[in-house]
């Protein structure tokens, strides 16, 4: 009989760089996940948004045992428009995760589009059994933003691995970098040896 897996949830920026050094910080992350809990296999709660929600769910399924739930925070049809037209790299990109989810859970629409990425947000910290954060450890930009779902999961008791990352410069789609800090794992709630 196959154990229960453990949810992971991930809540992250959208706009990234250097994301080779992040990629290295969520593969750790993965590994200290194995480490604490053995073989049970993995489920990932994620919203598949570009940037990090991607970043994460690729690396969670490269193990073979592992899942993919797929949140998605309002309307699929209002949701997808956050992906550019059909045929575009985001949304093929997109479409190609969401064939590969064992389940879509489609959250109630919302008229306020902030207001339905917070909605899902909290579902994700809600749900899951660890957070996995690609975070700058700073405040949310937005409703719904990270650190607001990071201050969520927290208040549940919940563990929570930060990828350290930069974010975009406010009111842009310019990323920064946190320097020799970015892509670094930081672990709450886990034991880690050399996190």
């Amino acid at each position: 009989m196959q154990s229960e897996p453990i949810k992971v949830g991930v809540i992250g920026h959208r706009i990234l760089m250097e994301e080779d050094k992040i990629v290295a910080g969520i593969e750790k992350a993965v590994e200290l996940l194995r480490e604490n809990f053995g073989d049970r296999p993995l489920a990932i709660l994620s919203s598949l948004a570009e940037g990090a929600d991607r970043l994460v769910t690729e690396v969670v399924l490269r193990n073979s045992d592992s899942s993919l739930i797929a949140v998605i925070p309002f309307s699929m049809q209002e949701y997808i428009k956050d992906f550019g037209d059909e045929g575009s790299p985001s949304r093929t990109e997109f479409e190609r995760l969401l064939r590969e989810a064992s389940e879509v859970i489609e959250l109630p629409d919302n008229p306020d589009r902030n207001e339905g990425y917070a909605q899902g947000g909290n579902y994700i910290a809600d749900h899951c059994d660890v957070l996995i954060a690609v975070w700058d450890g700073q405040d949310a930009q937005g409703r719904g933003g990270t650190g607001e779902i990071v201050a969520r999961a927290r208040g549940q008791g919940k563990p929570v691995l930060i990828v350290r990352a930069g974010n975009r410069k406010p009111g842009t789609r310019e990323p920064t970098t946190l320097g020799e800090e970015q892509g670094r794992l930081l672990v709450e709630g886990l034991s880690s040896a050399d996190a």
